[in-house]
């Protein structure tokens, strides 16, 4: 088996981080565990967009950050101080 999904089913997006951090804490594995979070990836991007335009880059900010710490938790590196430092990086000022 190449892969296997992680599903957020329902969970809080960080909550559901962190349940997927500790899965791939727990060592290798002979397959890919990866993740498919439909609303704890997207919710908060939704909460920070509240359909008005004028706040499309602070949902794109939101995703960002939640993709950022589900990459660290897809390598077993997450903790609670990722979403820290996501969120300063997220604000960091681009050029």
């Amino acid at each position: 088996m190449p892969g296997i999904v992680f599903l957020s089913g329902g969970q809080a997006d960080v909550e559901a981080t962190r349940n997927l951090n500790a899965l791939n804490r727990r060592g290798s594995a002979p397959w890919k565990l990866s993740f498919s979070f439909g609303r704890a990836l997207q919710s908060p991007a939704l909460k920070a967009w509240r359909g008005d335009h004028e706040h499309v880059s602070d949902a794109q900010q939101a995703l960002l950050h939640r993709a950022r710490c589900n990459h660290l938790a897809c390598l077993g590196e997450y903790d609670d101080s990722a979403e820290r430092k996501a969120v300063a990086a997220d604000t960091l000022p681009s050029g």
